[in-house]
C-alpha cells in the first residue's frame, strides 16, 4: 500500500485545477493531474465557504481525508497529484456513499488501478 502524501501550498492546487481533469459526484468533485517524475500519490483537500461556517468545512475536510486515506493508496494510480473538493453533501452523506463517490471519480477519470487492488485482494485472501 502507498502512502499519501499532501499537498499544501496554493501553486500546487492550482497546478491540479489547471491540467482541466475533474469528475464531479454528488458528495464531492476530484480534480487530478498526473505528473512525470514520482511515483507517490500526493494529496489535498479544500471546502469553500459555501460548504458552511468554519465547523462545517472542518468537519468536510476530515470526511474527506478518511474516504481518501481508505481509497487512494490501493486504488490510485501513482504518480498523480489529486485534489478533493467538498460539496455541501459531503457533511450529511453517509461514509460508504463517500467512498463509492471517490471511487467512481477514479474509475471516470480512467485513473482507478484495477491491477493493484486486485492484486490485493488475492493477497488478503491468500492469509
Amino acid at each position: 500500500m502507498m502512502a499519501l502524501s499532501r499537498l499544501k501550498r496554493r501553486p500546487e492546487f492550482l497546478a491540479v485545477a489547471g491540467s482541466g481533469l475533474k469528475a464531479a459526484a454528488p458528495g464531492l468533485v476530484l480534480q487530478a493531474r498526473p505528473r512525470d517524475q514520482g511515483c507517490d500519490i500526493r494529496v489535498g483537500f479544500t471546502a469553500s465557504r459555501r460548504v458552511g461556517g468554519a465547523v462545517q468545512r472542518n468537519r468536510a475536510k476530515r470526511r474527506l481525508r478518511a474516504a481518501a486515506a481508505a481509497v487512494l493508496p490501493g486504488a490510485a494510480a501513482s504518480g498523480c497529484d489529486y485534489v478533493l473538493i467538498a460539496r455541501r453533501a459531503t457533511l450529511d452523506r453517509p461514509y460508504a456513499a463517500l467512498v463509492r463517490d471517490l471511487t467512481g471519480a477514479l474509475k471516470r477519470l480512467d485513473l482507478y488501478n484495477d491491477r493493484r487492488r486486485d492484486n490485493a485482494v488475492e493477497a488478503a485472501s491468500v492469509k
